[in-house]
Parts: C-alpha cells; structure tokens; sequence
C-alpha cells in the first residue's frame, strides 16, 4: 500500500489537493487512474481513504470518502541524543527509529558533543519519508534541539521512567529490568565521548536512573536504536 502524507488533512476534509511534485509521483511514476483507492495519513493517528478524482501531473485532486482511527503505540518513548559527528549516522538514527517505533526524539548538546548545527527541515523530512514507507500512522515528533541542561530542566515535572545510558564504572542497571510495558520512558544518549560526569551526576540528582545497553561499547546510533527496539519488543504482545 502506498502511503501519502499531509499534516494539514483533518478528520472533517472531504477532498484534497495534492501538491505539484506529488502529483507528478501520481500521475506519472504510480501511472494511478481516475477512480484508483489512494490512503493519506495526518501522522496523527487518522488515515484517510480516497478515490483519485484528477490525474493531472501538475493538480491530482482525491475525494475522501472514509476517515479512520489508529490505535497510538501503546507505549511512549521520547529519545534525547547527541547528534554524531558525521550526519548520515544521525539520519540513519532517525530513519530507523521511526520504522521500529518512537514518539518523540529531542536532539540535545552535550559537553562532548561534537555536531552543534543541526538540519532540522532535512531530519523532518526522513521522518516523514520513514514513517510513510513503514506505514505508520503516528508519526514521531522531532523537537528542537536544546542544551543537556534545559532537556531535564524542561522534563522535571514529567512523570515517565528517566533513564540515561552511560559507559562509566558507576551503579547502573540493565535497560530490560527498567523498561514498564505499557509505561512512558525518557532515554538520554550521550556523544560519541559518553556524558560527562557532571552530567550523569545532575541527571542522577533529578531522578535519572543510570543504565547499560550490555557488555560491549555501542556508537551513539547504535545505542539509541538497541534502547528503541528494546522498549519496542518489551511491549509487543
């Protein structure tokens, strides 16, 4: 099934215009006739049946004719990580992330963070794309980056399960034995030098649990997508 996107489609729409360049993907690439079924999704949970009223390369037109909506993720998982050095890894991150499942992903700077600018209509883009070719329905959201600090400044009063993955020879407990099926989780993610300890020490001192990932030292990107799948799987039925 192919999967189209547009944020601005509501559950009162009955039709809809698509944009110059998808109706080209329409009409000329997809070859789709008048008549043809097309499926829309807002990224919020809703997903639109359609029938393709003009296949014209430059204005393809759809009249909706049934609007549903999708069960969310039955868990929430909100992902803070420190962009790498080289961006394709990050782009891999958020590609992946979304196809296995995440609700948000906040991009942080960390005092061994390496990467400071980020290119957040690029990343948006690869979320959309990944979460129309996976078939998802609730699409993650992208949060602007902000400073080690400010993230647990901003999530202090908010009642998820916080954990931050380190590498330092400190207490920490294993991902699976802090993972609450069903539960909301916050994951820290430092850069490619780890946290430093001020930052585990502050993030300990707000309420952050320390965790391990297991045995072996994990890449940023990697890491991340080990605690995605991770809460991903605890939670499949």
């Amino acid at each position: 099934m192919q999967l189209f996107y547009s944020q601005n489609l509501t559950p009162n729409d009955t039709q809809f215009s698509f944009t110059k360049q998808e109706s080209r993907h329409i009409a000329k690439v997809l070859r789709k006739q008048i008549g043809d079924t097309l499926h829309l999704t807002n990224g919020k949970g809703e997903v639109f049946t359609a029938t393709l009223q003009s296949n014209d390369p430059k204005h393809c037109m759809v009249h909706i004719v049934n609007v549903e909506q999708k069960k969310p993720l039955p868990y929430g998982l909100h992902l803070a990580i420190s962009p790498t050095k080289l961006n394709d890894r990050f782009e891999w991150f958020l590609e992946k992330a979304t196809e296995i499942g995440i609700t948000q992903i906040t991009p942080i700077l960390c005092h061994h963070s390496e990467r400071k600018v980020i290119k957040p209509e690029r990343y948006q883009k690869i979320i959309l794309s990944a979460g129309k070719q996976s078939l998802k329905y609730h699409f993650p959201v992208l949060q602007p980056m902000c400073s080690f600090k400010d993230f647990l400044e901003k999530q202090k009063d908010v009642p998820h399960q916080k954990l931050i993955a380190h590498c330092q020879d400190l207490e920490k407990k294993s991902l699976k034995s802090q993972i609450k099926p069903k539960g909301n989780h916050i994951i820290l993610i430092g850069p490619e030098g780890d946290f430093s300890a001020t930052e585990i020490t502050l993030a300990t001192s707000m309420g952050y649990t320390g965790i391990s990932l297991g045995e072996n030292r994990l890449r940023t990107e990697t890491a991340a997508i080990v605690a995605c799948h991770s809460v991903a799987y605890s939670n499949e039925t």
